[in-house]
């Protein structure tokens, strides 16, 4: 088996964007899990033990997606072209979805006036709730949960397209991100 470059080419995404593009896909897999868990058996020990690192795994997605959009456009004119104009718009989309739904939830943290500190780092000190920003919750109240379900379709739609192509023999779309 061949060494895969640091950087993209033409021809396969390189070994940056594969590492990025799976402790993602890992990472999405587990918010999708906490937030299905805590929607349907709420109170319930999965539930318990998947939700209390919601928050937190929601911002190291924020900035991992931040890295992966820089690491893009540094290799933009060396990656694989898009197979389609629907396959770009697609991407494209993801990428803005990872990137709003933890943001619009960073939003609804800092109106609530609750401290937020990921990973015991802390990022909001909080403050006296009587001073919350209300169109801040809202937009996070009412746009968090959504926008999410949405980035669920589309990842889903995403591994759908992949699947399809690796099961039609269709090796060299999947093979740049796998090989």
């Amino acid at each position: 088996m061949q060494q895969v470059p640091a950087c993209d080419s033409t021809e396969r995404y390189g070994r940056v964007t594969r590492i990025l593009h799976w402790i993602m896909a890992i990472l999405l897999a587990w918010q999708f899990t906490s937030a299905l868990a805590h929607f349907l058996a709420e109170d319930s020990a999965l539930d318990e033990l998947l939700w209390g690192t919601h928050k937190a795994v929601g911002f190291l997605l924020m900035l991992l997606i931040v890295i992966r959009v820089l690491w893009a456009l540094l290799n933009l004119r060396h990656r694989p072209p898009a197979i389609s104009a629907a396959a770009r718009v697609g991407h494209v989309v993801l990428y803005l979805l990872m990137l709003l739904v933890p943001l619009v939830a960073l939003m609804r943290q800092y109106g609530s006036g609750r401290e937020f500190s990921p990973f015991g780092i802390p990022l909001m000190p909080g403050f006296d709730e009587s001073l919350k920003i209300k169109w801040m919750t809202d937009l996070g109240s009412n746009f968090h949960s959504l926008l999410g379900y949405v980035l669920l379709v589309l990842a889903l739609g995403h591994i759908a397209f992949a699947l399809k192509h690796y099961f039609a023999g269709e090796r060299q779309i999947t093979d740049r991100m796998l090989k």
